[in-house]
């Protein structure tokens, strides 16, 4: 899958694809997060606001006949044509993904191009669908055919095809063939934005505007799903920060039940226990952290470090909700870490990616990137008795390291492109991929050329 940005935020042209880990770094301000958000808030407009359209001609069939057997189209062409769909149905959200002026979107482009041998169509299911305690529609694939079969269960004098009972069937169809389709390739995503220690402090305000909507819904005469999508993505905080608003809110709901990863893998929460150095709990009356090493001390979040509030989110998702093949996205992780903290998340971010969550981060940290160096240059000489000595020593698990066809790193920065249209190439905003290898890890050239002023300033004061 590579998606490719113009004219977003500072970026003029830029190109990228996703790896099980996929790394975007760069200096300050150089659009890293610009990148962030516009891939989050295409798939999750994807999954939750945009819709199929499905041919008149299927839907009045299935209305005479009662039954339709619809192909499932896998062509590039056809893949083409709904994912491109989606992205200029997306380009017209965009000011409202960042919650900024329209004017600075004008231009905008967002374009993602999957190929079909991404799709991975599931061999049989079937979906059932009711109203008013009533089944009205069933949705079947036999394993043996690449079709759906459709059956409407109304009686005729409970179809009126003026009705709402049409648009609700035809999008439900809709829906149905993008999740068959494309569930495969835009995975279900988590994102901890930058911003997600105060969104404790946004939730009020948060909750205020969603009963709003909720409340303008419930008392419309016609309600047109264009109009709810629109009003879901519309409000003062950029879209990764009301999702992570959102989240936390739910908390008490959302651990009720351990998730499929965490139930496969518990030592991710002892691994990040061992990060945030205690851990958390929910009640009615919010959320604690219990710090290690203390029997009766229970710290709200806002009387918590800083460090507690910027891991919180992230430690419900993997406990509760994480599954392999989800994707989380974590906008600088190193927040407000020290560097041991850091290195181990970098290690615990390995093992996720081991396990089958695909990550994405941006981050300044050299200590994160060093650490994956590490992990990569262990992989590659893993089977050397002094390597394996080394591992044991310094508490490396062989399931802990990584190997480079699982990683793509791209650097946020100023390179000679050739822009669409153009003959020659311009110097512009754009994302660089790094070099790397399993015998030295990964090439990050921003971070090694400040280390290395550095060192010859002070080798500069002592020799003076």
């Amino acid at each position: 899958m590579k998606i490719t940005i113009e004219n977003i935020g500072v970026f003029k042209y830029a190109e990228y694809e996703l790896a099980d880990l996929t790394i975007i770094c760069g200096k300050n301000n150089t659009g890293k997060t610009y990148a962030t958000y516009a891939l989050y808030g295409f798939i999750d407009f994807f999954r939750r606001g945009y819709n199929i359209k499905v041919s008149n001609a299927y839907i009045s069939t299935l209305f005479e006949k009662g039954t339709l057997s619809l192909p499932l189209d896998t062509s590039q062409s056809t893949i083409d044509k709904y994912v491109n769909g989606a992205c200029k149905a997306f380009q017209k959200l965009l000011p409202k993904i960042f919650s900024a002026q329209e004017k600075y979107f004008e231009e905008s482009h967002f374009c993602i191009k999957v190929s079909s041998d991404e799709i991975s169509i599931p061999d049989k299911f079937e979906y059932g669908f009711r109203t008013n305690k009533k089944d009205f529609l069933q949705i079947q694939k036999a394993e043996d055919k690449n079709e759906l079969f459709i059956t409407l269960l109304l009686r005729d004098d409970e179809i009126d095809e003026n009705s709402s009972v049409r648009v609700a069937v035809e999008r439900i169809i809709g829906d149905v063939i993008k999740k068959v389709l494309f569930d495969s390739v835009f995975k279900e995503c988590f994102i901890a934005s930058a911003e997600r220690t105060g969104a404790v402090i946004f939730k009020d305000e948060l909750n205020f505007q969603k009963n709003n909507i909720l409340r303008e819904v419930a008392i419309a005469d016609e309600i047109h799903i264009e109009d709810i999508v629109d009003k879901i993505y519309t409000t003062n905080y950029a879209l990764p920060v009301r999702r992570n608003i959102d989240f936390i809110r739910n908390l008490e709901s959302i651990s009720k039940e351990e998730g499929l990863l965490y139930k496969s893998h518990p030592e991710i929460i002892e691994i990040f226990n061992s990060i945030v150095g205690g851990e958390y709990k929910v009640s009615k009356d919010g959320v604690y952290y219990l710090p290690s090493g203390s029997k009766s001390a229970k710290l709200t979040i806002g009387e918590s470090a800083s460090s507690v509030r910027s891991l919180l989110d992230i430690y419900f998702y993997l406990k509760y909700v994480a599954k392999p093949g989800h994707m989380l996205m974590i906008d600088e992780p190193e927040l407000n870490l020290h560097p041991e903290s850091q290195r181990n998340l970098a290690r615990l971010i390995a093992l996720l990616v081991n396990y089958g969550v695909r990550v994405y981060i941006t981050t300044h940290s050299d200590y994160i990137i060093k650490e994956f160096n590490t992990l990569l240059m262990l992989n590659h000489r893993k089977e050397n008795s002094r390597i394996k000595n080394l591992m044991i020593e310094k508490g490396y698990a062989e399931e802990g390291l990584l190997s480079p066809m699982k990683i793509k790193m791209f650097i946020s920065e100023k390179a000679n492109i050739l822009l669409p249209g153009n003959k020659r190439k311009s110097r512009v905003q754009s994302l660089v991929p790094a070099n790397i290898t399993s015998e030295f890890g990964i090439e990050a050239i921003s971070f090694d050329n400040t280390i290395e002023e550095m060192n010859n300033i002070q080798e500069s004061i002592m020799f003076c």
